[in-house]
């Protein structure tokens, strides 16, 4: 069934379910990926790790916050 058919037959439901359809919807597109999750936590241990041996130098929170 293509994207049109689908949302052709969806505009055909009662308000109640296509908002149950889209909240469904949104609901998929929010779920965590696990990968990504693993991505983001070997880029932080990578970045914490060349911090402490010095590769790596902080930015002072009060610098990044500052109002320019």
């Amino acid at each position: 069934m293509s994207t049109k058919a689908l949302l052709d037959a969806a505009m055909k439901l009662k308000p109640e379910e296509r908002l149950s359809l889209v909240e469904g919807l949104i609901q998929s597109l929010d779920e965590p990926d696990k990968r990504l999750d693993e991505i983001w936590t070997e880029e932080s241990e990578r970045r914490l790790k060349a911090y402490r041996e010095g590769k790596l130098e902080g930015i002072p929170m009060e610098e990044i916050f500052k109002e320019e």
